[in-house]
């Protein structure tokens, strides 16, 4: 899994992000993405997203790389979208 977060200023290139990012996974906050993908996948999304920052002056795009064993102890503390409760195996709500 790959949590992908952005923090872009430019309304038509955030959204143009967060579209491409939505083709991948799952949106799970505002500007965080978690994408369950390929390796093969995660180059074609990473090079999409290299091209789209190349029109970008300012923000970043920030790439997680969370192993299996690691998402296992994912842990989220408030209400979390019907969608991503439905996703999990277990909700953990503290």
């Amino acid at each position: 899994m790959y949590l992908i977060s952005y923090d872009i200023t430019d309304n038509r290139i955030r959204g143009k992000i967060a579209k491409e990012l939505s083709g991948y996974g799952q949106r799970v906050q505002y500007s965080v993405f978690e994408c369950r993908i390929t390796e093969q996948q995660y180059r074609e999304l990473y090079q999409k997203l290299v091209i789209l920052m190349q029109e970008e002056e300012e923000g970043n795009i920030r790439i997680y790389n969370i192993c299996g064993k690691c998402e296992q102890k994912l842990c989220t503390i408030g209400i979390e979208s019907r969608e991503m409760a439905l996703d999990k195996d277990e909700l953990i709500i503290i």
